[in-house]
């Protein structure tokens, strides 16, 4: 008895439920792929606010963000201002490990490929300066040259006080890293201004920025932006790149301790 062969009609079903099943089981793990990215991501952002708490308990302020030259910042140390950074000799180094490097965020890693976009050592994160590793006005120390950060004690709520959070900075070529989570609105010492900032923090997992607040807790937050940005001097569009603000702006909302 002669057997009949598959029609084409067939072959094309087959062809077609096989391709789907793919394309399924390839969402469903990139999918995974971004959640364990998500994990890692708010696991390193936890280390970092572990780090700033011993640095804060061995010195009675929160680490600096920076000094006056600029030449050494919480991330890293260089040289020169137009040097690269040694991701090994920050002011938070000594808090981060026996790399005493910043984890490199493997969601930011998965977008901007290119090593040099990592040569500032932040890893894709940025630090609350305006009111955690700074104060609005940025005063100085005398002696030391290091920007005043904040005290624990006046940090009222510090679940609702943003530490660090995933940041990015659009220029013309594309993404780079930034190491400081801008707020809202500039805060030149006497309270927000209406000036905008261009948006640093980055909404890449999933749509939404990592957060790590004062006390140790990490969350997702949404962008809420709308359609305004600050002036962006690099050529970067921050809308293109998912750069924005999350909660409230009342005074500067989340990222100002004195704000509730």
């Amino acid at each position: 008895m002669k057997r009949r062969g598959f029609t084409l009609v067939e072959l094309l079903v087959v062809v077609v439920v096989t391709a789907t099943l793919m394309s399924c089981v390839y969402a469903m793990a990139q999918r995974l792929l971004t959640r364990a990215r998500i994990v890692e991501s708010s696991n390193n952002l936890r280390n970092l606010v572990i780090a700033n708490q011993g640095y804060e308990a061995d010195h009675g302020r929160y680490c600096p963000a920076d000094n006056q030259f600029n030449n050494l910042r919480w991330h890293g140390r260089r040289i020169s201002a137009d040097g690269k950074f040694d991701p090994a000799q920050g002011l938070l180094s000594p808090y981060l490990g026996h790399s005493r490097r910043v984890s490199i965020c493997p969601l930011f890693k998965a977008m901007v490929p290119d090593p040099q976009s990592f040569e500032a050592g932040t890893g894709g994160y940025g630090y609350n300066a305006a009111y955690i590793g700074g104060k609005p006005g940025s005063p100085w120390d005398r002696e030391t040259k290091l920007r005043i950060p904040e005290r624990r004690a006046n940090v009222v709520d510090p679940g609702r006080t943003v530490m660090f959070t995933t940041t990015a900075y659009a220029r013309s070529g594309g993404l780079q890293e930034y190491p400081y989570c801008e707020p809202p609105f500039w805060d030149f010492g006497g309270g927000p201004s209406g000036m905008r900032p261009s948006p640093s923090v980055h909404f890449r997992a999933a749509g939404k920025a990592i957060v790590a607040w004062c006390d140790g807790r990490i969350s997702l937050e949404n962008d809420n932006r709308g359609e305004e940005h600050g002036a962006n001097p690099h050529g970067g569009d921050s809308m293109e790149h998912a750069l924005g603000w999350f909660g409230r702006e009342h005074e500067n909302g989340a990222w100002n301790p004195r704000s509730r």
